[in-house]
């Protein structure tokens, strides 16, 4: 298990080098003079390239991205080349806790929603209710969520007033304030994530309800609570765990679409203003957090697998 481990480390921080070069290459490739950004139009070339040469720009592009990835490698991601001049750790440490918060309810939320319906229908597949389901499911993957977004905020903010629009409370100011901000941006992440969990483990407990073990529990008398809990759930859920692993690490850099909708100083946010600006730096930083959380994501992903199945841990001694 743990020469897996280290294996998977491995593998897994060869695609984080990956991802870090293949950023570099492409804000490097950017058409906006960095120099100018700083000093804004009309200087004199003396200081444009005072201000290349302050920055490295002169440099060759290998020697450039080694320089930064060691500088990221003991945490300092450098500063913003566009006011307010600040340490861009500090701004993703500012975004960063919203994104992850809306990923993180959103996804709770789908998994609340999603196993019982998908136990539901799976238990009664074919059957009316299975129908009703499935075809829900469907219908909601069909909505872009951009306009699921709009309807959400049209009926519980503009004219049921029960949920605020564009405001952002932080934990450390309130958690009851911040929950209650938050619940409308988690509402519209976890209608499709709901939906596509809902198709997933339903298809997978059909499946194992069709399996020998699923047989003798039924017919030892067991209940279908007992069957579908106990005994149909784990070995079921691989799908669906993998799935959210993946939905978990893409949602904290891909809520634009709801940090845009509800106004909310996330990633997805922070991403498209500096990319925007020409802010470099600020790109290059938030792009390799998000590569760092979405690995780390999928590592637990795969280690949780010996969790659900015992069979795996006993492959890997």
């Amino acid at each position: 298990m743990g020469r897996t481990l280290l294996k998977r480390v491995g593998e897994l921080a060869a695609v984080l080098l990956i991802v870090s070069f293949g950023t570099f290459m492409l804000v490097s490739l950017l058409p906006n003079d960095p120099a100018v950004t700083i000093l804004g139009e009309g200087r004199e070339p003396a200081e444009y390239a005072e201000v290349r040469e302050d920055l490295g720009l002169n440099d060759p592009l290998p020697v450039r991205y080694l320089d930064w990835l060691g500088s990221a490698a003991t945490g300092d991601l450098g500063e913003t080349v566009v006011p307010p001049y600040t340490d861009v750790l500090d701004r993703i440490a500012a975004a960063l806790p919203v994104s992850v918060e809306l990923a993180v309810l959103g996804m709770g939320m789908a998994l609340l929603f999603s196993i019982p319906l998908a136990m539901w229908s799976a238990y009664r597949a074919g059957g009316r209710v299975d129908r009703v389901i499935s075809a829900g499911a469907f219908g909601v993957l069909s909505v872009p969520s951009f306009l699921a977004g709009l309807l959400i905020i049209m009926v519980f903010a503009n004219q049921l007033g029960w949920f605020p629009r564009a405001q952002w409370v932080r934990i450390s100011e309130s958690l009851g304030d911040n929950l209650y901000h938050a619940f409308l941006p988690a509402l519209v992440i976890a209608l499709a994530e709901t939906a596509l969990f809902t198709r997933i483990l339903r298809n997978d407990l059909i499946t194992t309800l069709q399996e020998d073990f699923i047989l003798a529990a039924k017919a030892k008398g067991m209940s279908a609570r007992h069957i579908m809990l106990s005994d149909a759930l784990r070995p079921s859920s691989f799908s669906m765990i993998t799935l959210l692993g993946i939905s978990l690490g893409r949602l904290i850099g891909s809520t634009v679409i709801v940090e845009y909708l509800f106004a909310l100083p996330g990633m997805g946010s922070l991403v498209i203003g500096a990319a925007n600006t020409g802010d470099f730096t600020m790109v290059q930083g938030a792009v390799l957090v998000i590569a760092v959380i979405y690995v780390l994501t999928n590592l637990l992903i795969d280690l949780s697998y010996g969790v659900l199945d015992p069979r795996i841990r006993r492959a890997h001694v």
